[in-house]
């Protein structure tokens, strides 16, 4: 037997679900219920096993405190003018939630607009999203209650920070988008009655509708503007031109990067927006994706990857938008990936490459697409930015591995464009200094070049005995760029760890030609390139496989998840945060169905194939001679409605099963979930620490590692 006791989870081996003509084995499907006293009991008894575990850890108040000392500094968003007036995000350290701040102009005294620390006592109410009506006089914000994608609207008058009566509810990945006479936004929710909005939901979220709110009425008095009930899955992205004139519609059904486009001319609407409104098809299918930039009366222009995987920017102009029409604009990168485009200063375009996994950005004009300019940055990432098409100037915010943040402002004034520091944010007591960032490239499976980031002491030494811990996504074509993070500095100095970012493919990081081919049947890709990012780190002596730890989170979990099961020897330490583990019926609950663009579904008989093949729950097996799998922690959210709790809850009682008598497997097998807590958005700082805590405390326990006194 494992020296560790594991709760007596039942096992109900007559439930057996259907696809074509394989029958396949279900017993937690009980798991599923998150509202059952048998579930409840299920995690409590979990929780049971894995805190005194995790609070047994001999260094956790030294991490929790030193983790609570670092995160303590300044943290500043990019400013935005609406109006007159500069709106900015400031936490002033420890704060739950950052605060929303305004002010009359950038040199005068800022005053509080919106806090969201007052809405909640334990800072679980967050704002997840806003928007200025065109004047700047009105501002709709959403919010979110315990890391929910349930979403409420309200409203401000700006900047006096008045509320107003008007709230929306029922929403859920929605537009914000005002009509220029300030009357009005568009917004989506989903129908009445498709059962709970608290975030602890398993059912399907469809049937996405378009709704026109006119401030100061009921929400039971909003005009339906545009649905698609022939296409429960569509969801509709809605955006307002930056001449008031049209309403853009993107129209996607999944997560792959495609959409239909259509328009409606507001314009000719005699009557208002007063019930569903006519549009116009410019691309009716979902071979490529159309992202609005910004217009000059009919001509738009769009940033596209229709045969362009590193992305082009195009004009179409709306009246003669057939396609043998379009225009290009700038054209696509042969090496570097277009990630966005803004419109400044009326006839500059800002855009955003990332080069090698590293964002630089350029300056064109907007008539001729011609380049103007280089605005240079070292290795890291733009995490923010501000400036629109009636803006004289830009902020964007820069971050590294090694830097906390750098916010710039330029004027796009004349033909000289000089980037100043605006705020420089800093971390007390670290040696910056002391730390660097290197880039390799290795080679997976089947010889592509892999990029992959690693940040460790100066000096350090190559006696395969330091912890690394190993950072991966893979998926959605979604960029893992260099980004900042306190509890890794905690984890460099304190620990003695390396940190590696495996830059694997199905991300975005060379364009859809990378993403495409760590997705549907291309996935085992995905798990190769990060196994041998492994094997790379244990050859060139950076760590061992006994002190290898990999960590990720969501479709990164499924990451975790499969490669523990297929390669158990290569990791001492395995952390899956929210994962998606049953990659058979995953799309059933929530958002899941969107995810089948990406992943495949179970439905078709050639797609179930590729599935079952790596779905971490059934995939568990003892390993072969005297290996063991690695020590394993999940973590997940009570009010995950996004990768439902009931992933790692079936594959936490799946593993236990099948190793928990396996006297070989003396590493623990355990699963965390937290309450009042979601996907990972909007999480308040103090729940942020305490999971922070938790992870490096059963690393720690796990591994045997040792604290390294600054």
């Amino acid at each position: 037997m494992s020296k560790f006791s594991y709760p007596a989870a039942k096992r109900d081996d007559t439930v057996v679900n259907e696809y074509g003509d394989q029958k396949i084995p279900d017993p937690y499907q009980w798991l599923e219920d998150p509202d059952s006293e048998e579930t409840r009991a299920f995690v409590d008894a979990q929780n049971a096993v894995s805190r005194p575990y995790i609070e047994a850890c001999p260094v956790r108040t030294k991490l929790q405190q030193r983790t609570t000392e670092m995160w303590d500094y300044p943290k500043y968003g990019c400013p935005s003018k609406y109006g007159s007036s500069y709106y900015y995000s400031y936490n002033t350290g420890l704060q739950n939630q950052s605060v929303h701040y305004v002010q009359d102009s950038l040199d005068s005294e800022a005053r509080v607009f919106l806090d969201p620390n007052k809405l909640s006592e334990d800072g679980t109410i967050a704002v997840t999203g806003r928007a200025f009506s065109e004047s700047g006089k009105y501002m709709a914000y959403g919010l979110s209650e315990s890391g929910s994608d349930w979403n409420t609207i309200k409203f401000k008058t700006a900047p006096s920070a008045e509320d107003l009566p008007d709230v929306l509810t029922r929403v859920k990945f929605s537009s914000m988008a005002w009509t220029h006479d300030d009357k009005g936004i568009f917004y989506n929710r989903y129908p009445e009655g498709d059962g709970k909005a608290d975030g602890t939901e398993t059912t399907s979220n469809l049937h996405q509708k378009l709704y026109y709110h006119v401030l100061g009425t009921s929400q039971s008095e909003d005009i339906l503007v545009a649905e698609f009930p022939d296409h429960p899955q569509w969801m509709i992205g809605a955006e307002v031109s930056d001449c008031g004139r049209y309403l853009v519609m993107a129209i996607r059904q999944g997560c792959d990067p495609v959409n239909r486009l259509y328009f409606t001319d507001l314009s000719l609407l005699i009557g208002g927006i007063d019930g569903l409104v006519p549009f116009v098809k410019v691309v009716d299918n979902f071979d490529a994706e159309y992202e609005y930039i910004t217009n000059e009366e009919s001509l738009f222009t769009f940033k596209t990857n229709l045969n362009s995987p590193n992305y082009k920017l195009i004009n179409i102009d709306f009246s003669n938008h057939a396609m043998e029409h379009w225009v290009t604009l700038v054209p696509e990168h042969e090496k570097n990936v277009l990630e966005w485009a803004a419109c400044v200063h009326g006839n500059r375009l800002v855009l955003c490459y990332l080069e090698d996994v590293k964002n630089q950005l350029y300056v064109h004009e907007l008539v001729l697409g011609s380049q103007l300019c280089h605005l240079p940055l070292e290795v890291g990432t733009i995490v923010g930015y501000s400036g629109k098409k009636k803006d004289d100037e830009v902020f964007y915010q820069f971050m590294s591995f090694l830097t906390p943040g750098i916010i710039y402002r330029c004027s796009m004034y004349g033909g000289q464009f000089q980037p100043k520091v605006f705020r420089d944010i800093k971390v007390k007591n670290f040696q910056f200094e002391e730390f660097t960032t290197d880039q390799v490239f290795y080679t997976s499976k089947d010889g592509t070049k892999i990029p992959m980031f690693l940040v460790h002491k100066k000096g350090l030494k190559m006696d395969g005995n330091n912890p690394v811990m190993l950072y991966g996504y893979g998926g959605f074509n979604i960029s893992i760029t260099p980004s900042f993070s306190v509890s890794r500095l905690v984890f460099l100095q304190h620990l003695g760890g390396v940190y590696a970012v495996a830059n694997i493919r199905g991300g975005g990081e060379y364009g859809e030609t990378w993403h495409k081919a760590g997705m549907l049947a291309n996935k085992q890709n995905v798990f190769d390139d990060f196994q041998a990012a492994a094997e790379y780190l244990v050859e060139n002596k950076y760590t061992s496989h006994k002190r290898l730890i990999i960590n990720g989170g969501s479709n990164g979990g499924l990451l975790v998840g499969a490669c523990a099961n297929q390669r158990p020897e290569l990791f001492g330490c395995a952390i899956a945060q929210v994962g998606v583990m049953d990659m058979l019926k995953f799309h059933k609950f929530t958002i899941g169905h969107a995810w089948t663009t990406d992943f495949g579904c179970s439905d078709d008989p050639e797609q179930f194939k590729w599935l079952i093949k790596y779905s971490p729950l059934h995939n568990t097996a003892v390993p072969k001679g005297d290996q063991q799998y690695p020590a394993m922690l999940l973590m997940t959210g009570d009010h995950d409605d996004r990768v439902v709790p009931l992933h790692s809850l079936k594959f936490i009682a799946e593993l236990q099963h099948v190793m928990g008598p396996v006297e070989k497997q003396t590493n623990p097998l355990m699963i965390r979930v937290d309450t009042k807590s979601g996907h990972g958005a909007g999480k308040p700082t103090a729940k942020i620490i305490e999971e922070l805590s938790d992870m490096y405390s059963f690393i720690y326990q796990s591994l045997g590692l040792q604290w390294i006194e600054a």
